[in-house]
């Protein structure tokens, strides 16, 4: 028996150890001391270089890139899915940046791609309720990096744009979002995720309650209960062609120089948005419900030669994302909002086959490392010095000249011709 003694002894103490483990232990800020916090800007972001995602930003480009975001005043970044090793290699480019500057501070809002049954396939019916079995892979897969890298890691998205009924090739149904989130928030009571870690799901103002009846779901309702946050998309870019009536120069501004009539056309884009947002803080308060929302992403492309371009509702440009991007800013700052803009630099594998679709020209940055327009300042200032990209220093898209910049900037269609063009 006494031989048998310290055995029993170092077993009893292990379990003791295991029981009494908080599992993964955060260190830093908190979700909710970061997010609300105008010291804490928030961005979209994407390392992506290449026409496609099979080419993977390699961790030395992952730091560039860190330190211009840094350099900007971002310290949130948010990352859409974690099913390519960008996800992994961004969080280890982070640590590694941590570890040679200990003031160095960048958090991350890492993303889960949630998709239902046989989306993106040439199979007639996806099965809304039914979701993907790569689900749980990437749950599993966004777990296992928060644990990894829980002073990075403060925020898990479940889903991008996935309850939203225009999102065709993956939408599910509000139930699936809602069992994830369940999931996370048992595995945080439970202490295998932090206790401070917040989730959330990252989706249109309209899925969140704030548009139609069709929304307006039961299980919807206990999602926004189940979430820490709710994380709103609002792209009043968008509806310069989908819902052009606040766009239009109406009649009683035709009197207007051109310029003022753009201002004022950006004015009334950041109270689109404003609208959208309060719509949804409005369906959750109707529920009873009193919890932080905060912007998950909003932005503004520079190029298009559809239906944003010179030929559809003359939205992009510089000079209007420009003007979105710093009243957005101006907006959320003010009423304690975070604000993922979409996004930090332009990234050309979303639309491949066409260099000049609106969705390879969101970035505040192009691909050839020139600040666009609402950066111009920060080049002046001279935050990018000594910085590169990719080898290349941070400058001005147009070198600079904002008469030339000018020249590509149009006016928002009157009234009358939008009547005209139905």
């Amino acid at each position: 028996m006494k031989k048998l003694l310290p055995v029993l002894i170092f077993a009893v103490a292990a379990m003791v150890a295991v029981s009494c483990n908080p599992g993964p232990r955060a260190t830093g800020k908190t979700a909710a001391e970061i997010l609300g916090s105008p010291d804490y800007q928030a961005i979209s972001y994407g390392g992506y270089r290449e026409t496609t995602r099979n080419i993977q930003p390699t961790i030395p480009q992952l730091k560039e890139d860190m330190k211009i975001l840094s350099a900007m005043g971002i310290k949130l970044l948010r990352t859409y899915n974690v099913h390519f090793e960008e996800a992994a290699n961004l969080l280890e480019a982070i640590s590694l940046l941590k570890k040679e500057d200990p003031g160095f501070e960048m958090y991350v809002m890492l993303g889960a791609w949630i998709d239902c049954k046989n989306a993106w396939t040439d199979l007639p019916d996806r099965i809304r309720n039914e979701e993907s079995l790569r689900n749980a892979t990437e749950i599993n897969r966004t777990v296992e990096l928060t644990q990894q890298y829980p002073d990075i890691v403060k925020i898990i998205a479940v889903g991008n744009e996935a309850m939203v009924h225009w999102a065709w090739d993956y939408y599910v149904e509000p139930a699936i979002i809602l069992k994830w989130v369940n999931h996370l928030q048992t595995m945080k009571k439970e202490g295998k995720l932090p206790g401070t870690l917040w989730i959330t799901s990252s989706d249109n103002f309209a899925s969140w309650g704030g548009g139609g009846t069709e929304y307006h779901l039961e299980d919807l309702n206990e999602l926004i209960k189940a979430v820490d946050y709710i994380s709103v998309h609002t792209y009043p870019m968008h509806e310069t062609h989908y819902n052009p009536d606040f766009w239009r120069v109406p009649e009683e501004e035709e009197n207007l120089s051109d310029m003022e009539k753009i201002d004022a056309a950006m004015l009334r884009a950041r109270d689109y948005a404003i609208v959208q947002y309060e719509s949804v803080v409005t369906y959750m308060k109707g529920l009873g419900i009193d919890k932080p929302v905060h912007i998950g992403e909003t932005g503004w492309a520079t190029v298009s030669d559809g239906l944003y371009g010179e030929t559809g509702s003359r939205a992009t440009d510089e000079y209007k994302s420009a003007q979105y991007y710093h009243l957005m800013r101006e907006w959320t700052n003010a009423n304690g909002i975070s604000c993922f803009w979409f996004e930090a630099f332009d990234e050309q594998w979303k639309d491949a086959a066409n260099p000049l679709g609106s969705e390879n020209h969101f970035g505040l940055i192009n691909l050839q490392a020139q600040a666009k327009y609402a950066l111009w300042d920060l080049v002046d200032a001279g935050l990018f010095d000594a910085l590169t990209r990719d080898g290349k220093p941070v400058t001005k898209t147009f070198n600079g000249d904002t008469v030339v910049l000018m020249q590509m900037v149009k006016v928002p269609p009157a009234l009358q011709e939008i009547t005209e063009d139905q």
